[in-house]
């Protein structure tokens, strides 16, 4: 019974260590004790004790007590038998099929070419066999399990890799739509405030703003343009050139002498006078100039029972009329160098 549980013990305590060392090899650790592993000469005649390790097809690895390992090679006539305490029976004979894992084993032999130790003999006995048996029906499982565990993580970390990859492609495409969502509204935005600027001329152009007024003054009974009165016409005619889409409004006047029919009339003749000497001598087009009229004595500026004020209703005033809608700041172009051809 006390070498049974021996034995127990033995087993719990290897499968301790055995689990922890696939453990760690699963994780991609790497076992420092590799770092200690015998090199052994050509030729060299070698006998060693431990425990096997790990095994690969008719290799195994062989760690002493010291914690040293050995690379032993196992072929067709390495003689594999029981290392037994009763000399009064013949020893078991045993397989290289049957060099496990967790089995302490005696290893003799020689160097080969390649440092490892080509087994010649190679025992082991019955308890330890037990142990590696018992130690192996519990790691194997083991091993299985996180085999496949393993491999489920693997599995896992390329679909999070896929993942991850789609993820930036649909990012950059709802980047891409993002930025074409905000061109296509600015767009939009731009065309809008361009229909509006569009209606807001169309509904100016019959909206003038009066840039400059001159009054020009005749002799009693007279529609005849004084020196006087053409150098202001001259000066009328200069800036108007220099606006754009302007028109000039020309109105007659006449003070209270005379009859009011005749007084009609000389007001007419004193504004057709006006227009005349623009068309004439500035080549004012009379598309320019919206159609003279002549107001007689209405609309006076001045009281018409004093000569000072008689005076300053015999005249006729010229506005320079600029359209709003034409001018604007922010109009087509096109309509710029419509307006400029027409200067």
């Amino acid at each position: 019974m006390k070498k049974l549980s021996i034995i127990k013990s033995l087993v719990v305590v290897l499968s301790l260590t055995m689990t922890s060392s696939v453990m760690a090899y699963q994780n991609g650790g790497t076992n420092d004790s590799r770092k200690m592993q015998t090199q052994v000469a050509s030729g060299q005649r070698m006998k060693i004790q431990g425990t096997v390790i790990s095994r690969d097809s008719n290799n195994i690895i062989v760690r002493d007590t010291t914690g040293a390992e050995v690379n032993v090679q196992l072929s067709g006539s390495t003689k594999i038998s029981e290392k037994k305490s009763n000399p009064f029976r013949g020893a078991k004979k045993y397989s290289t099929d049957e060099v496990i894992r967790g089995l302490f084993v005696e290893v003799e032999g020689r160097g080969g070419s390649s440092g490892d130790l080509v087994a010649e003999k190679l025992k082991f006995s019955t308890d330890s066999q037990r142990v590696a048996v018992s130690i192996n029906s519990q790691v194997v499982p083991v091993e299985n399990r996180l085999g496949t565990a393993e491999g489920r993580l693997t599995e896992a970390e390329q679909n999070a890799q896929r993942l991850s990859g789609q993820l930036e492609e649909l990012s950059q495409v709802a980047n891409l739509a993002n930025g074409g969502a905000a061109a296509a509204q600015k767009t939009a935005d731009q065309a809008i405030e361009g229909v509006n600027k569009t209606n807001e001329r169309i509904s100016s152009l019959d909206d003038f703003e009066e840039k400059k007024t001159t009054t020009v003054n005749f002799k009693v009974g007279s529609a005849v343009l004084t020196p006087e009165a053409k150098m202001m016409l001259d000066e009328v005619a200069t800036q108007a050139k220099t606006e754009r889409g302007f028109v000039l409004e020309v109105r007659g006047f006449a003070s209270a002498d005379g009859s009011t029919n005749l007084n009609d009339r000389l007001s007419e003749r004193r504004s057709d006078a006006v227009v005349r000497y623009l068309a004439q001598q500035h080549q004012i087009p009379l598309r320019r100039i919206i159609l003279p009229f002549g107001y007689g004595e209405a609309i006076p500026v001045a009281d018409n029972s004093t000569r000072e004020g008689r005076v300053q209703n015999r005249r006729v005033e010229v506005k320079i009329l600029v359209n709003r809608g034409l001018t604007s700041p922010s109009g087509p172009s096109s309509v710029s160098s419509s307006s400029s051809s027409q200067r």
